[in-house]
Order: C-alpha cells, then sequence, then structure tokens
C-alpha cells in the first residue's frame, strides 16, 4: 500500500462500522496482530526508531516514522533512511533498535482496552488463535505478555516465519499453515493498512481496531471495523466472529 493511503493517527470512539457479510463458512481460527491491537505499543515502536536513526546520525521526525509502524522493520528502515536491513549497518541498526525498545519503552506498554477478555471469550468459543504479528521471534513474547495473554495463546507466527513482511502476505499465510486451517474459514484481526493489505493478499477478511491510531478511511477493506478488543467484545454476536 503506497505511503500517501496511510492516514495520519485519530483517536478511537467512533461507532463500530457493520460487518459485511461475506462468507457461509465456519469459522475454525482467528489470526491476531499484537502490536496496536493487543498492546498499546504503536508510539513506542515509533519513538524507539528516532532514537536509534538519531544515534546513527538519520534524522527522522517521529510524525514521518509513526504511520509506517505496522509495516515489516525491514521496509520502514529502506524508506525512512534507505539503509538495507540486510547489510552490516542495517543488521546494526536493528539490534540497537531492538535494545532501545526492549530497555525504555516495552516495561511501560499497557494493553488494550479488553485484549484478555477478548482472546479469552475467542478460545472459549472454540476458535484457534494464530498470532500473525511483524515482530521478531524474540520480541513477540515479552509483547504478549505485556498485553497479558502469553499464558492464552500456544500457536504464533513471527518475522522470522516469513521471508517478506507486511504488507507483503507471507505472515499471514504461514499463520495459516501453522494454525492447519483454509482462509475462508478465517478471520484477522489487526489495527493497521499493512495488516489490511497482507490478509487480503491472502484472501482473509481483517477485522480492523482504531486503537492502532488509524482512521476509518484508511482500514476501509476490512469486513468490520471497531474501537479496541473491548469494543469488538462488546459487539462480539453481531461481528463476523460471532455471527459464523
Amino acid at each position: 500500500m503506497a505511503e500517501a493511503d496511510v492516514r495520519p493517527p485519530t483517536r478511537p470512539g467512533r461507532e463500530p462500522v457493520a460487518p459485511r457479510r461475506r462468507r457461509a463458512a465456519r469459522l475454525a481460527g482467528v489470526l491476531l496482530d499484537v502490536d496496536g491491537t493487543l498492546v498499546d505499543s504503536n508510539d513506542a515502536h515509533a519513538r524507539a526508531w528516532v532514537e536509534t536513526l538519531a544515534e546513527y546520525g538519520y534524522q527522522v521526525r517521529f510524525t514521518r516514522i509513526r504511520p509506517l509502524i505496522g509495516m515489516g522493520g525491514d521496509k520502514l528502515l529502506c524508506k525512512v533512511a534507505g539503509v538495507d536491513v540486510d547489510s552490516a549497518e542495517g543488521r546494526s541498526i536493528e539490534r540497537r533498535r531492538q535494545e532501545i525498545f526492549a530497555e525504555r519503552e516495552l516495561p511501560h506498554l499497557q494493553p488494550c482496552r479488553g485484549a484478555r477478555a477478548l482472546v479469552q471469550h475467542i478460545r472459549d468459543e472454540g476458535l484457534t488463535i494464530v498470532v500473525a504479528s511483524s515482530a521478531k521471534a524474540d520480541e513477540l513474547r515479552p509483547l504478549l505478555e505485556r498485553a497479558q495473554v502469553a499464558d492464552l495463546i500456544a500457536v504464533a507466527t513471527s518475522s522470522d516465519d516469513a521471508e517478506r513482511s507486511k504488507p507483503d502476505p507471507d505472515i499471514v499465510r504461514a499463520a495459516l499453515q501453522r494454525g492447519g486451517f483454509s482462509a475462508d474459514r478465517t478471520v484477522m484481526i489487526g489495527d493497521t493498512p499493512y495488516d489490511l493489505e497482507a490478509a487480503a493478499r491472502s484472501h482473509v477478511p481483517l477485522i480492523a481496531l482504531r486503537r492502532g491510531g488509524w482512521d476509518d478511511d484508511a482500514l476501509r477493506g476490512a469486513v468490520a471495523i471497531y474501537d479496541d478488543p473491548l469494543d469488538l467484545l462488546a459487539h462480539y454476536d453481531s461481528s463476523p466472529l460471532g455471527a459464523r
């Protein structure tokens, strides 16, 4: 998705966008994004990128990076600094970003409203949950812990399981394979246009959450839009999760 299509972050608080009925197949699985979906971390990731890049001589504004959070870090680094993540400099920048995020941002992260309750309810409904995140494998567990759902999720895919990061569809396809279910029996929950594109290219419908900071125009194409996990849980029975 072109950068011009990404709108500035906006506050949640609007009415849910009613689900569009698209499938008759009974759901078997739910793919979950993590950052901005289960844990309120998108601003934190942007700050970590700003600080890291500054250490390497790249002065990039927060407002430039924030709308790119949600795409793979390799793509973000190339877009804002022209650095290949596989180069020596790219690998060094990525290691330092992980250190800054873990030390300065991770300890202060909070779950998105209703994250644990929603994940627990999905499990209670008998649906299989697979995480489909652009985070690296060694970052994913701490993020799930900050979201207070680590004990509820047994199956996860990360950027380490995919050749190409979001918005390419590789992570979503890896999650489908890991979960052992087909796209027509799956729905994904995410918060960015990059989740939306990755899901669409995998033929998986996306339930979008505004909590990540994007407005409804940027999330157009989602089968339904809610403020956050708590809002989705409150409308669960009429959502694509409950109306299955």
